[in-house]
């Protein structure tokens, strides 16, 4: 049989009511807490605390904060009067059972409807994420039609500017060509007159005038044939492109190895595909990409709806776990819906994939510690966040944001400390 607790005390206003349970050598995690309207008890065995309240109370807006060994209870009065007594007096057993059994009831329901409003809360919240998933991806095909348009009108112009020159340049070379046989039929046939002149001047002449014509004729052969040589093509210049290194660091400061080690990891993570997972199997082919999935999960982050940027980040991550990017973004949506405990595990995460550290993942290793010295800060583990900035701060000590924040908790520890 439980031992009840005596040596309680409680103080009122006429809107609350200040409850003080002492737990003596009790582990404050065992405390058992049920609260109603006109019921309040702990249970921390062996001792219970039970009181059947003077008026009711409200329950949903009414607190319990336990430490140092003391559970304290702040309750909201229904009405603003001041009670007489803290518990209802002339209950007997009987009476007491029935309000119990009431209270269980009661608190059933209120669960019941809780668990049944979270469910339509979450049903909506899919229904929007859907939306507005529908929303993006019809305006992405849109932006992609549009620009497939633009490059074929922009393709076909060059085209048909390509075209027009080209039968510029052949008319033009065409007249060239032409003019040129008629200035070389031009002056075969002025030469030929001649030497029909000079073959009427002799006999002597005229044996050696038909040699001389047939050289002469020979000679303007040759040389129409040279000139029919096409010209040599027009000078034109060629530009190359050197392929740049993926980290510009000076000689003396090269991490070779490092920067190797890193892109080697990078392309690792990029092969890793889980594609074996039954349930996977039905996906489109874009939704079986991590990459596509990631970006996904930032347009959801970008729109406030954490919820469904985690299921995005999740599925990529069955993917492919090697990612570090996933957990780090998967780390904000974690630290916006307040779960700080996964918060901390996605960024420890992060930082356990971004080795070795290099100037490539410098800006990913900051964001990282940031995000869990935040969680730290959040669950008051003001030290271990303080760790982290610094951490971060070694990295970039130029960073002002977070010089800024690390100063601040440095103040709250220094302030704590001071009141301790």
């Amino acid at each position: 049989m439980p031992l009840q607790v005596r040596d309680y005390s409680w103080q009122q206003t006429k809107t609350a009511v200040f409850i003080s349970v002492p737990l003596r050598g009790v582990c404050i995690r065992d405390a058992d807490v049920f609260c109603t309207e006109n019921y309040l008890k702990v249970n921390f065995a062996p001792f219970l605390f039970e009181v059947f309240l003077y008026a009711p109370i409200d329950d949903e807006s009414s607190k319990a904060k336990i430490g140092n060994d003391t559970i304290v209870f702040t309750l909201h009065k229904k009405e603003e009067v001041m009670w007489e007594t803290l518990s209802v007096s002339g209950v007997d057993k009987e009476m007491m059972q029935k309000i119990r059994e009431k209270s269980v009831l009661q608190a059933q329901e209120k669960a019941k409807e809780a668990i049944e409003a979270k469910a339509a809360a979450r049903r909506e919240d899919q229904k929007y994420a859907l939306n507005v998933m529908m929303k993006i991806e019809e305006e992405e095909r849109k932006k992609i039609e549009r620009m497939k348009e633009n490059e074929r009108i922009k393709a076909t112009k060059e085209l048909e500017a390509w075209k027009t020159h080209q039968r510029k340049a052949e008319e033009h070379k065409r007249i060239q060509r032409e003019e040129k046989l008629h200035q070389q039929e031009k002056q075969i046939e002025e030469q030929r007159k001649k030497l029909k002149h000079k073959s009427l001047t002799g006999n002597s002449t005229a044996r050696n005038t038909p040699t001389k014509g047939r050289n002469s004729e020979n000679i303007f052969s040759e040389k129409l044939k040279e000139d029919s040589i096409p010209a040599p093509r027009s000078v034109g210049s060629i530009k190359i492109n050197f392929t740049p290194r993926a980290f510009p660091t000076a000689l003396r400061e090269s991490q070779v190895a490092e920067e190797e080690e890193w892109l080697h990891k990078q392309a690792e993570a990029r092969r890793a595909m889980n594609t074996d997972i039954p349930e996977l199997r039905d996906l489109k082919e874009e939704e079986k990409n991590p990459e596509w999935l990631k970006d996904k999960g930032n347009k959801l982050f970008a729109t406030e709806n954490y919820l469904a940027a985690i299921n995005a980040y999740n599925l990529a991550i069955r993917l492919n776990n090697k990612i570090p990017l996933l957990y780090l973004n998967r780390a904000a949506c974690h630290l916006k819906l307040k779960n700080l405990h996964k918060a901390i595990e996605d960024s420890s995460k992060a930082l356990e994939l971004l080795t070795p550290p290099v100037a490539d993942n410098a800006s990913a290793r900051i964001k990282a510690h940031v995000r869990r010295g935040t969680a730290f800060c959040q669950l008051e583990l003001y030290i271990e966040g303080l760790q982290d900035y610094e951490a971060a701060l070694k990295i970039d000590p130029s960073n002002k944001v977070v010089q800024n924040d690390a100063e601040k908790i440095r103040n709250i520890i220094q302030g704590t400390e001071l009141k301790s």
